[in-house]
Order: C-alpha cells, then sequence, then structure tokens
C-alpha cells in the first residue's frame, strides 16, 4: 500500500550522517559540476554537441 511495501519509514544513510552528501551538492551548485555519472555525461555530451555543430540561434 502506498509504495512502501517493505520499507517502514525507516532509513539510515551513512554518506548523509558523515555530510558527504551535502558536501557533494554544495560543491556541484559552486562550481558548476556535477557529482553524479549522469550528469557529467550530459554536461560532457552538450559540449561535444556545441563544439561540433556550434551555437546555433
Amino acid at each position: 500500500m502506498f509504495g512502501f511495501k517493505e520499507k517502514l519509514g525507516v532509513s539510515f544513510s551513512m554518506k548523509r550522517l558523515l555530510g558527504i552528501t551535502g558536501l557533494k551538492s554544495s560543491f556541484a551548485q559552486k562550481t558548476g559540476i556535477p557529482t553524479t555519472k549522469g550528469g557529467l555525461e550530459r554536461k560532457i555530451g552538450g559540449q561535444i554537441l556545441k563544439a561540433i555543430f556550434g551555437k546555433k540561434k
């Protein structure tokens, strides 16, 4: 029911406890460099396409 299945509303993340998640998030916001694999692939792919096809107005 409600998509919880075996989760009972209790979750724990060592990365969040140590502040790694927040640190990565603030780094990404300040520098504009994504810290996730997908985000980095999108950013690099966009730059490659812009270099090949140029900026169209």
